[in-house]
């Protein structure tokens, strides 16, 4: 990529059957363009919505590009689908970002998020939060929710304790056994990119608040910059190789 200041910004979400998800991901793209005029900002999905990645990738022609996987954990998507795609299509001029998360920029806008759904500025000892993700497998994954949990908690000031909407322990749990530790107003921060199956059954299991999914915030938006300036730097100083995943 040392050829060219700017490559393009692809941004590649999973991909949703709830049509809120692209829609979200569209209104991310615009933000991030309008922080960054002039630069080509493009999405790509893993699966179930258009464009896909694969097409994206065709329809960039050879040119250098960044994605930027709208994930917040590391997991098969990341380290696998995505990379494997690239590959494929034989694009050597594309490098792969991190997923999202963890970053101090996501907690910032989990904590905004939280509030706007009427956590209090001072909260009491009888507070706490389930942190909502998607779950993985992969035990990276698992570690890296976890992570963020401990980042929130020491922004808030109480226990944050990680549940997942595809794996054990799910919100019921967690907010039991907070309970048990005498937390009894819990609140449900949604570590979802954008509106779905996952959140509606997260949120719905919640017993006071729940936060609104991260979506298109400002934080978010200036993470997915930091991502690709990052890559972007990476790829001036090092050649690209198909499955290039940029530590940062």
């Amino acid at each position: 990529m040392s050829d060219t200041p700017h490559p393009a910004l692809v941004l590649v979400p999973h991909g949703s059957r709830d049509p809120r998800a692209p829609e979200t991901a569209r209104a991310l793209a615009r933000l991030v363009r309008s922080r960054r005029p002039g630069l080509d900002v493009r999405l790509g999905h893993v699966e179930l919505n258009e464009p896909l990645l694969a097409d994206t990738l065709e329809d960039l022609g050879g040119a250098p590009a960044v994605l930027v996987p709208l994930l917040l954990s590391r997991g098969y998507h990341v380290k696998h689908d995505i990379p494997a795609t690239v590959a494929a299509a034989g694009a050597p001029r594309i490098r792969c970002a991190p997923a999202l998360g963890p970053h101090p920029l996501l907690v910032g806008a989990l904590h905004d998020r939280l509030t706007e759904a009427g956590w209090p500025a001072a909260p009491s000892d009888r507070h706490a939060v389930v942190l909502a993700a998607s779950g993985s497998r992969d035990p990276d994954g698992a570690a890296d929710v976890r992570r963020t949990a401990a980042a929130l908690a020491a922004r808030l000031g109480v226990p944050v304790a990680p549940a997942h909407a595809s794996a054990a322990p799910g919100v019921a749990e967690a907010v039991r056994a907070l309970a048990a530790r005498g937390r009894t107003r819990v609140a449900v921060a949604s570590y979802f990119t954008a509106l779905g199956r996952f959140h509606t059954e997260t949120a719905g299991a919640a017993p006071w608040i729940a936060s609104a999914p991260l979506g298109a915030h400002p934080d978010v938006a200036r993470l997915v910059l930091h991502r690709y300036d990052a890559a972007a730097e990476a790829g001036r100083t090092a050649p690209a190789a198909h499955h290039a995943l940029v530590p940062v």
